[in-house]
Parts: C-alpha cells; structure tokens; sequence
C-alpha cells in the first residue's frame, strides 16, 4: 500500500507541474517577446511589470462563445483539443527530473521508445481538428501537420539513437546514470538535430508552416474559439516544457551539474529546462517562417544525415573506448 501511496504522490506531483509550467512558459513568452520587439501591451495589466498577463488572457479565452461549425464532425472536433494535450502528460510523468527513483512519476524502462511514440500522438489532436472543421484551410493545415510529423520524427529518432548507444541503454534514468561529461562535445550534432527536430514537430516558429497565417489563416486551429482554442495554445506549450526537459535529460546531464557539482539534483533539471525554453522563445522572434520546400530540405538533406553520422560517431567512439 505504501508503494501505491509514493506512485499515487509523485503522479500527483506531476499532474501539478503539467499544470503549472505551461502557463509560466507561455507568461514568459509574452514577455520575453515584449522586450525583444518593443511591444508595451504585455508590460502593464496588472501594474507591476504586468503581472496579470496571464490572468487576462484566461478570462478572456473563458468568456469568448464555444462555436462548432454546422458542418464540422462535432465529436471529432470536439476532442482534438484533449487529444493534442494529454500526451504531454504521460511523457512528462516518465521524466526523471532528479537522482534516484522518487524524481520520476513513473520509470519506464524503454523510456526512449515510449516518449517518442507518446510525443508523435499529440500531433493527431492537430489532424483531427483540420479534418473535423469542416473548412478548407483547417484541412490544409492538418495536412501540413502530417507532412511535417513525416519529415522530422526520424531525424529527432536517430538522434536520440546515438544517446542510446553511448550509455548502452534506452532507459531515460539509466542514461542519467551513465552520463558523462565527455559525451558532450562528440554529442552535440545529436542535440541539435534532436532539438532542431522537435521544435518542427511542435510546429514552432521557424517551423510553423501548419499554421502560416498569411495563407492559411490559422490552419487545423482556425475554427476553434474560446477554452478549446485554448487547450491547444497550452499543448503548444506543454510540448515546449516536455521538448526542453528532455533535452536536457538526454543531451545535458538533467540533473548531474557541471564538475561534479550534483548537489542540486532536480535544480539542475530545471535550470536547464528554463534556458532552453529561453531558446525557444527566442528563436520565434528571431527568425522568419521556412518556406514548405525549404522546411522538406531541412529535414531530408541536413538534420537525417547529420543524424547519420552523429551514430556512426557514436558507434566509432563506442568501439575505441571497449
């Protein structure tokens, strides 16, 4: 029973974060874009260096009118917006955020696997809200959803293959184990790819294209209004904190710290999780929108033979150190 209480805790402690860290993502964003492009909006509801953003922006999701479309697949339509969220959950609950068992919600021991598979469900809640609308451009959007799901999931793959090679397991918390800080160096190909690659899965900006406004008005998102518009803005988000932790887990450490300095534990996890948020944040105001044949070529020409040849450097370095 005492085991059934510790799981039960720690999920609960995961369900709150899911709940939580989106929400101070998407705060951030406002206003890291706010002082980036020199907008004054998001620096003032609430007064003190606008603290009550956020607050605003839920209040007016929640009180704008819920409209399905006549013609739309109500059902369909209706539970997209639950089906892009809660995958994010379930791989959040198999992150180990700390040393030893009670950091992570709950280990799986393919955690490699299970994440990716998990991740690539979320995009469904995009393709079943294009098809359900009922509207040419939510259609186009999903299809570009698809596509681009297509072109990226094998690069972010092979990348997190190589990971997998150099500690000998697909466990997320026996790679944490196994981690040290020579790989960095030799794995950093890998990390951009798998960064790079989940970016345009969760079809941020530059990779954007399933929602490229200027052409399709808001793609597979276009017909929703209010809470349930809401719900993908926060997978959107969600999917930034599970992108970013991960990373970090697989390419920097999680928790270990710089020259041994592991005392922090799950800070460490978080610290880095924070800064490459940042880098998403930045990215999107930095950088224009990929055309759609510049973002085929991205994946097809660069970041899959990069991802090539980050695991035969991996299997290279594997054999000389045996």
């Amino acid at each position: 029973m005492n085991d059934v209480s510790d799981v039960a805790l720690r999920l609960a402690i995961v369900f709150a974060v899911f709940l939580v860290a989106p929400l101070l993502v998407g705060q951030t964003e406002h206003k890291v874009m706010a002082h980036m492009q020199g907008r004054l909006g998001p620096m003032y509801a609430g007064g003190f260096h606008g603290w009550a953003q956020l607050v605003a922006d839920g209040v007016k999701f929640a009180q704008k009118e819920d409209v399905v479309p006549a013609a739309a697949d109500r059902r369909v339509f209706q539970l997209a917006p639950a089906v892009a969220l809660l995958p994010y959950l379930l791989v959040l609950a198999v992150i180990p955020v700390g040393p030893g068992d009670g950091a992570v919600g709950q280990a799986v021991d393919a955690g490699i696997f299970f994440v990716l598979a998990v991740m690539g469900v979320g995009v469904l809640g995009s393709l079943m809200g294009g098809w359900a609308s009922a509207n040419k451009f939510s259609l186009l959007g999903g299809l570009r959803t698809a596509a681009q799901l297509l072109s990226y999931e094998l690069p972010m793959l092979l990348a997190a293959a190589s990971v997998a090679m150099a500690a000998g397991t697909v466990s997320l918390t026996g790679i944490l184990d196994g981690f040290q800080w020579w790989w960095l160096p030799w794995q950093i190909i890998g990390a951009l790819v798998f960064f790079t690659a989940g970016l345009a899965e969760l079809q941020r900006p530059p990779f954007d294209m399933p929602v490229a406004d200027s052409e399709i008005i808001f793609g597979a998102y276009t017909e929703y209004t209010g809470l349930r518009f809401a719900l993908f803005l926060l997978a959107e988000y969600a999917g930034i904190v599970v992108l970013c932790a991960l990373t970090a887990v697989l390419f920097l450490g999680g928790w270990h710290g710089p020259f041994g300095a592991d005392g922090l534990g799950w800070l460490w996890t978080l610290l880095k999780t924070a800064v490459l948020a940042f880098v998403v944040i930045w990215l999107r105001v930095s950088y224009p929108r990929l055309r759609e044949d510049q973002l085929q070529k991205l994946a097809w020409t660069t970041l899959v033979p990069l991802a090539l040849a980050q695991i035969a450097l991996t299997g290279i370095v594997k054999v000389a150190i045996n």
